[in-house]
Parts: C-alpha cells; sequence; structure tokens
C-alpha cells in the first residue's frame, strides 16, 4: 500500500498510513452525485480525521469530474490551528476564543461560490436554472425593482429601472437586470469561466450565468436586510422563529441546491466537506441584527437535510471532534437514522503495535506509551518527536534519564497545556451554575433534595465547586467502566453539573459517552483517553484527592521531581519540539 511520508528532522520518517475499511466507507459515500443524507464523521481528537480526509481522499475527489469543496471552521482561530503554525487544541473549542459568524459565513459562501462557478465553466448551470431556482423559494419581484432603481447596486452608473408595460412578470425584470449587469462584469470574473478559445456566443452564455449568479446573491442580501429589524427584536426578546434563521442561511442553501441540480454522474460530482463543524455553534456575533451562531448552525444542517430527503443533496460530509454529533445531535434533528454515522476511533493497540514498533520505538518503549496513552496517532507522533528532539537527547545521554523520563516531561506539556485550562473551564461553569441557582435560573424540581450538588452555597462558590468536581472525578474514577445511566435508571445523573462541565470541556476524549449513548465512561476506560484519569487535578489539589483514594497522580509525580522553573523551561522546549500535525 502506498503511504505518504511527513519528514522528520532525523530519524524514520513518519508514515501516514492507509484504513483501508474507513477510505472505503467515505468513497463509497462520495462516489454517489446525490445522496439522501449528509455523513457525519465523528470520533475523539488526535485519531486523524482530518488527516484521512486531506493526505488521503482530498485529492481523489479533486480528480477528473469530481470538485470537492473543504470548508475548516477552526481556520479563523488562528491560536490553535496549524494553518497559522499551531496544533488543533486537545480539549473542546469552548475553552478557546470563538470566532465571528460573519467570518465562518464568508468562508463556507466563498467556497460554494467556486464550485458554482466551476458548474458555471462547465455548462452545468445557466441563467434560466438560478432564476428557476431562486423563484421557488423566494418572491424576487420586489428587491429586483429596488435593485434596478438602486444607485450604484452594481456599478457606478445608476442602473434604470425598466418601464412600467414591461414590468409585466418577474421573468421580465430578471431578465432586464441580468442584461445590465453582464455588461458591467469586470474582466477578472470573466477570466474564471471563459478561455480564449471559447466562442463569442458560447461566451455570451457564460456571462449571463454568471451576471444572474451575482443577481441572486444582491437579491437575497436585499431580502436580509428587509429582515434585520425583526431579527433585532427575536434577540432582544428571545425566542425562536424558523423563518428568521432560514433568511440568515438562504444563500449557502440556494448554492447547494444549485449544484445539486447541477450534479451529473461522470462529468459534475460536486462534493462539500466542513471540518469543524461545532465552531459554528459558538461563533460570536458582532451586532443585534444577526442571528445566532447555534441558530445559523441548526438552520444551515436542517436544510441540507430537508434537501437531501426532499431531492437528494450533493455529498456533504461533517467532520467534529465533539460527542454532541455521536450521541444527541440525532435526537435534536428528529430520528436516529437522519444522519449517516460513522465514527473512528483510530487504531487498535494491536494495529498501531503492527505500525509503530521496531520503526518508531522499541518493544520497552511502547508498552510504557501503550499503557499511559493508548494508541492515539497525534500522541504517538509528539512523542516519537519529542524522542527525536536534541534536547531529549541530551538529556538521555548525560543525565543517564530514561524513555519513562520523556514520558513524565510529556504528561508535564499536557498537564500544563491541556488539564488545567480545561478544568479552569469546567470550575467557571459549576461557579456559574451556582450563581445561577441562586438568582432562579435554575428550576426549583432539580433542586429540590438529593446530592450536595443541589444546594450551592451563597459564599465561597470557588471551594463548594473545586470540591464538586474533585468528588466527582474520584467517583467515576472508582466505577471502574463507567456509568450506564440507563440501564441504571439512572438519567438525573446528568443533572449533576459537575457530569455536564467536564463534557463540555472534553467533549470528546477523556470524558466520553459510549456510542450507543447510554454510557458515561470512567476516564481510564475511554475509547482511546486522551490523557489518563490520574490527572484529573491540579498539582495543588492532589494531596486532597489522594485522600479519598490512593491514586498515584502524574502530576504530582512529574512536579515532585522538577521545579516549577524547570517545568516552565521544559515544556517550552517540549512545546518547540512536536510538530503541527493535522492528526484529528
Amino acid at each position: 500500500m502506498s503511504v505518504k511520508l511527513i519528514s522528520m528532522v532525523k530519524g524514520k520518517a513518519w508514515r501516514i498510513i492507509p484504513r483501508p475499511l474507513l477510505e472505503t466507507v467515505l468513497n463509497n459515500h462520495a462516489q454517489h452525485h446525490r445522496v439522501p443524507q449528509p455523513l457525519i464523521l465523528h470520533g475523539p481528537r488526535g485519531v486523524g480525521k482530518t488527516t484521512l480526509i486531506l493526505e488521503r481522499l482530498y485529492e481523489k475527489w479533486n480528480t477528473g469530474p469530481h470538485i470537492t469543496g473543504y470548508v475548516d471552521f477552526a481556520e479563523s482561530i488562528e491560536e490553535y490551528h496549524p494553518k497559522h503554525g499551531h496544533s488543533y487544541p486537545w480539549t473542546s473549542w469552548n475553552v478557546c476564543p470563538p470566532p465571528k459568524l460573519v467570518t465562518l459565513k464568508t468562508q463556507l459562501e466563498h467556497c460554494l461560490e467556486t464550485m458554482a462557478r466551476r458548474a458555471i465553466k462547465l455548462g452545468t448551470i445557466s441563467s434560466h436554472q438560478i432564476f428557476a431556482t431562486l423563484t421557488k423559494w423566494h418572491s424576487p419581484t420586489t428587491a429586483l425593482n429596488q435593485i434596478l432603481n438602486h444607485e450604484g447596486s452594481f456599478s457606478d452608473t445608476k442602473m434604470r429601472a425598466v418601464k412600467k408595460k414591461n414590468r409585466v412578470t418577474t421573468s421580465n425584470l430578471w431578465d432586464s437586470a441580468v442584461f445590465k449587469l453582464s455588461a458591467r462584469l469586470d474582466e477578472h470574473e470573466l477570466n474564471e469561466v471563459l478561455d480564449k478559445s471559447v466562442a463569442v456566443d458560447e461566451g455570451s452564455y457564460y456571462k449571463e450565468a454568471m451576471a444572474a449568479l451575482k443577481l441572486a446573491k444582491e437579491v437575497i442580501r436585499v431580502q436580509e436586510k428587509w429582515r434585520e429589524r425583526a431579527i433585532r427584536d427575536l434577540n432582544n426578546n428571545g425566542g425562536f422563529s424558523r423563518s428568521l434563521a432560514n433568511s440568515a442561511t438562504d444563500w449557502p442553501c440556494l448554492l447547494i441546491e444549485l449544484l445539486s441540480l447541477a450534479a451529473e454522474m461522470d462529468y459534475f460530482q460536486p462534493k462539500l466537506v466542513i471540518n469543524n463543524i461545532e465552531v459554528l455553534k459558538n461563533a460570536i456575533v458582532e451586532d443585534d441584527r444577526t442571528i445566532c451562531g447555534s441558530m445559523y448552525h441548526d438552520s444551515l444542517i436542517w436544510r441540507i437535510i430537508a434537501l437531501g430527503a426532499n431531492e437528494r443533496c450533493l455529498p456533504v460530509l461533517l467532520v467534529t471532534s465533539d460527542s454532541y454529533y455521536s450521541y444527541k445531535a440525532f435526537m435534536d434533528f428528529g430520528f436516529p437514522d437522519i444522519f449517516i454515522s460513522r465514527e473512528t476511533f483510530g487504531w487498535t493497540p494491536a494495529e498501531a503495535k503492527m505500525h509503530m514498533v521496531d520503526d518508531y520505538f522499541s518493544q520497552s518503549e511502547w508498552d510504557v506509551i501503550v499503557e499511559v496513552f493508548g494508541p492515539n496517532p497525534r500522541h504517538l507522533i509528539e512523542i516519537y518527536a519529542l524522542k527525536l528532539s536534541n534536547y531529549c537527547q541530551e538529556v538521555i545521554n548525560n543525565d543517564g534519564s530514561t524513555f519513562e523520563d520523556i514520558v513524565d516531561l510529556y504528561l508535564a506539556y499536557l498537564q500544563v497545556n491541556v488539564v488545567n485550562p480545561a478544568m479552569d473551564k469546567a470550575l467557571l461553569l459549576l461557579e456559574k451554575f451556582a450563581v445561577d441557582s441562586q438568582s432562579g435560573k435554575i428550576s426549583k424540581d432539580r433542586l429540590r433534595f438529593g446530592a450536595p450538588w443541589r444546594h450551592p452555597p451563597k459564599t465561597d462558590i470557588q471551594s463548594w465547586a473545586k470540591i464538586q468536581l474533585m468528588d466527582f472525578v474520584q467517583s467515576l474514577v472508582r466505577a471502574d467502566f463507567g456509568v450506564n445511566y440507563l440501564a441504571d435508571c439512572s438519567l438525573e445523573f446528568l443533572d449533576d453539573p459537575s457530569a455536564l462541565a467536564l463534557i463540555e470541556v472534553f467533549k470528546y476524549g477523556w470524558f466520553v459517552v459510549h456510542p450507543t449513548g447510554s454510557i458515561l465512561h470512567s476516564p481510564h476506560q475511554s475509547w482511546y483517553p486522551e490523557m489518563p484519569c490520574e490527572m484529573a487535578c491540579s498539582a495543588t489539589d492532589t494531596p486532597e484527592l489522594q485522600k479519598l483514594h490512593p491514586v498515584p497522580l502524574a502530576a504530582d509525580h512529574t512536579r515532585s521531581q522538577l521545579s516549577s522553573f524547570a517545568v516552565t523551561r521544559r515544556i517550552q522546549i517540549i512545546d518547540s519540539a512536536i510538530p503541527v500535525y493535522y492528526a484529528v
């Protein structure tokens, strides 16, 4: 089998190893020009979902009749994206600064517009098709009149409205606007669809389609402006409006429908891949004239589902590391089979051993890695890069350190960069719960009786939140495998704010929900855990946790050997040694 290499500074080059079964599943879905359902590829961080798409499939999906639009909503989070020289975070995107919704909208629309122009160049989208699709969902008459009478809509010269006798039908208005706009298209726009060999008549056809696409976008923008006051009232008063939510996604959904109708087997087969779709839910808005990110997210996905169910849609692949799409999204959107769900947990230990031992690690080194971290590919490449770094080589040669010391340093790196910020976020969520319960935002039925978390104190909320979180972690560790809250009739388990806080900050990894949706796993039984359960608390909290249960905390073990200055310095060295890698 062919493999793609990632070159290392020294040592054996890191291989991107094919995954035939998963690749076959995704290829079978992508080979159809239209499908009835979107596909969700989900799994823990670091198992290679993005690597699989970009390094193994994306090139194939852009050859011959295939064209694939790729949108990564996390690109705008510069502190946590490989495009900007950083790695994806191990924890939830909720811990990261949220991007602006307008940025994500522009990113998605630009990708779809590029694909639409490709379809125009191939002759599969015409002005008539754009008009028919637009009038199917919208009434553009008033908007067209406004555009024709508006000074400077498409150029510095005024586009005068046609006379009354020529405005008998909407199609007359459309033809008039397209004719005027096609004469004003700049050379850059035409170069995308016109070649020097194109005949004059054929060029006019392409120009008309390009003008129609631009006009349709303007019509929808005009109609969006009409709803700004209604959206402002909705944001101020709360509530939900499906029509207002759909108005924000009209343009991308119109493009998706156009591309789906234009799809033709063995000639033009478009596909859309949206990576890190969960980022869209937390996007922020800059003013009150725009719907919130979660409403935009739900409207976009729901309309893709509806298009697929009613008329068939181009293959849409949603890639995520958020466990919400594993166990809850199908309930929110209707029924269990509303998505095609494909879950990947990477390698099993036996599979990873076959690829790693002898080539990258010795047997003794592998035994340590698989016991502490499991076979997560991102952990493996980061440990391998750390093993080859000059600093670790010097430490091993001069100080007589062993591979276990490298693992300890990597644990300290995860503690400082991953666990501590996530646990701080979880504590803030618990503190918010306490404040909300005192202000009456939490239902009294939820706080009526039972566990101590139902009675948060009015003072010293921080200490209360820390105790609740430590108690929950310790109890889950003692559960050994996990808690089957459906079989045990223990749905109130998810009422505990500690459970919700940890699921929120770690999402798909440390505290995970079983694929069946009814088991919350103990940290050390998680599917390919991102870090061992002993790292649940910071070093300052470990003595208290040890009183509850004698667990040898990795954080305490590491910090006891290193001064705070040494830890900081070594973490900086580790951070520079670990490569930016798309194994997520």
